[in-house]
């Protein structure tokens, strides 16, 4: 009896776990951080991010469900298993790894400050003169960590807010992830990249619950592949024009 009654349980755990795995994978991105992930005019989310997310998805033959998050809840959501996990261009920090995991890089990351071009502002400046960030970035950290004693940071929700600012004067300089900058100072002239971008060796990965092994198992494998086979590099090249591993 004891036999057929583990039997009948292995049969059924295998059963619940084919179930779960058949299941889509629900990954949750900000949606406000273009190019790697906005919203479209039609609402769709859309971006490097996103187009990541689904290659990586169809790689490991599941189905991506995508959702928007604000920043701000991004980490408590996926504690919380609103999601399974988070694709939004997450610099792997000290401090997120004591309540997530990630999976390896999946991109490096940069950043630079952002200035008018006829304001004279120089990286000296940035010890003196009023900064903005968008708020629990690594770009803030580094707004806060340099700015020094006479210098004035401005944390904000999103990086458009920040972006607004400094379009009308309220601060003088923005500090922001490279490539957004690149991409946001195509559409808006008068502004610039003050002096070099900043390596900071900021690496960006896959968000995960603790624990989640066989699932980052099967993203490192997933990356792998599509580095392997071409796709990662087609979807860099159609954002940005180069290789941004």
């Amino acid at each position: 009896m004891k036999l057929k009654i583990s039997a009948l349980a292995t049969a059924v755990a295998v059963t619940i776990s084919g179930m779960a795995y058949a299941q889509d994978l629900r990954i949750a991105t900000e949606a406000a951080y273009p190019p790697f992930n906005e919203k479209n005019a039609a609402g769709e989310i859309v971006g490097f991010d996103v187009d990541i997310a689904n290659a990586l998805c169809a790689e490991m033959k599941r189905t991506c469900v995508i959702v928007a998050q604000d920043w701000d809840g991004i980490i408590p959501a996926l504690v919380n298993n609103k999601y399974d996990a988070i694709v939004a261009s997450m610099s792997i920090t000290e401090e997120r790894q004591k309540s997530i995991d990630f999976t390896s890089p999946y991109y490096s990351n940069y950043i630079a400050l952002v200035a008018k071009n006829d304001s004279g502002f120089t990286m000296d400046d940035v010890t003196s003169k009023s900064i903005g960030a968008q708020r629990s970035t690594v770009a803030s950290e580094w707004a806060e960590e340099n700015a020094g004693s006479r210098g004035d940071v401005k944390l904000y929700d999103t990086q458009s807010a920040a972006y607004s600012d400094l379009e009308s004067g309220r601060i003088d300089a923005l500090v922001s992830d490279y490539l957004p900058a690149v991409d946001w100072l195509k559409a808006n002239q008068g502004f610039g990249i003050v002096g070099d971008k900043i390596d900071i060796n900021d690496k960006i990965g896959i968000g995960l619950r603790k624990g989640e092994d066989d699932l980052k198992a099967a993203f490192d494998k997933a990356l792998a592949a599509i580095r392997e086979n071409g796709t990662y590099l087609a979807i860099s090249e159609k954002y940005f024009g180069v290789d941004i591993f």
